[in-house]
């Protein structure tokens, strides 16, 4: 290994298991100590009697790492309050963060409850945004004590956020508000010495197992494609100080293929100078829209 982020400190939200597990070994063997955050619950956010933090966090220490598990419910105030506290007072400071934690609710439109909205919602977008908040509270607290730090945060989206995804209109939002996030929080924190990024990662998880089952099958030529730890290279480059620059970026991660994903463009434009009739909006947008590149997919459509 490079020692890419030796002696940084670096918490991982959902690190129990599956992308959050992988990136977590992957910043041990590359020189960090860890915070292994997870609360410890099922694919759906319900009770989980095991304890996955622990387990990750003494499998890094097997391996001669140095890690702690953390297992607060990062989308409440506390919890993600306590999750900079535990890195700062355990290892003395904090370099990285990487949101990671999420659960699915799956349902049509038409089935989708208030509850399920709520609780995924919650759990994505929440949960991204308090352990950000008080992160960057510290940063900014560094920066003005004249100890500018060389901080990172990594955001997880999906392509489901990009694009959308048929039966998952709470998962699809909560990742679309996170890209959002992602581009505001860079832009505001910048000047602190925060840098601010995303990544929409395809790999097999217990959140994926139904998605991309097609994809799942024995893997090719000794590359399993869909392995979690394909993603979790490119997340230690933008979690260590060797990505200096690189901010406000969302990309795309899935077997051995990287994407710089450029979002919304002004597309075809017709100024009209002065107020359109009805009719005449739609004739506009008709030519606009002809003129246009026809969007992407949505998953499962």
């Amino acid at each position: 290994m490079s020692g890419i982020c030796s002696g940084r400190v670096v918490v991982v939200t959902g690190a129990g298991r599956g992308l959050g597990r992988a990136h977590a070994l992957a910043f041990a063997a590359e020189g960090a100590r860890v915070v292994v955050n997870d609360f410890g619950v099922g694919l759906d956010g319900a009770p989980d009697a095991e304890n996955p933090a622990a387990r990750v966090a003494e499998e890094i220490r097997a391996a001669g790492g140095e890690a702690i598990a953390h297992t607060g419910d990062i989308a409440t105030g506390e919890g993600a309050a306590s999750l900079v506290r535990a890195a700062v007072e355990t290892y003395g400071g904090l370099d990285t963060v990487v949101n990671n934690a999420g659960f699915l609710r799956d349902r049509m439109l038409v089935n989708l409850g208030e509850d399920d909205w709520d609780a995924v919602v919650r759990v994505h977008l929440k949960g991204h945004f308090l352990p950000l908040r008080h992160a960057a509270a510290h940063w900014r607290a560094e920066a003005g004590a004249g100890r500018r730090p060389t901080a990172r945060i990594v955001n997880t989206g999906s392509g489901a956020g990009l694009l959308g995804s048929v039966g998952q209109g709470n998962y699809s939002a909560a990742k679309a508000g996170i890209v959002a996030l992602t581009l505001v929080a860079a832009a505001e924190l910048g000047r602190y010495g925060v840098q601010v990024n995303a990544v929409a990662p395809a790999a097999r998880t217990r959140m994926t197992e139904r998605t991309f089952a097609a994809a799942m099958a024995a893997p090719a030529a000794g590359f399993d494609a869909m392995a979690p730890e394909n993603v979790s290279p490119l997340v230690v480059w933008l979690g260590s100080a060797a990505c200096s620059g690189v901010t406000g970026r969302v990309f795309e991660a899935e077997g051995g293929r990287i994407t710089v994903m450029e979002g919304w463009r002004p597309g075809p434009t017709a100024d009209k100078g002065r107020r359109w009739s009805p009719g005449e909006a739609g004739e506009a947008a008709r030519e606009l829209l002809a003129r246009a590149e026809p969007p992407r997919g949505v998953y499962g459509a």
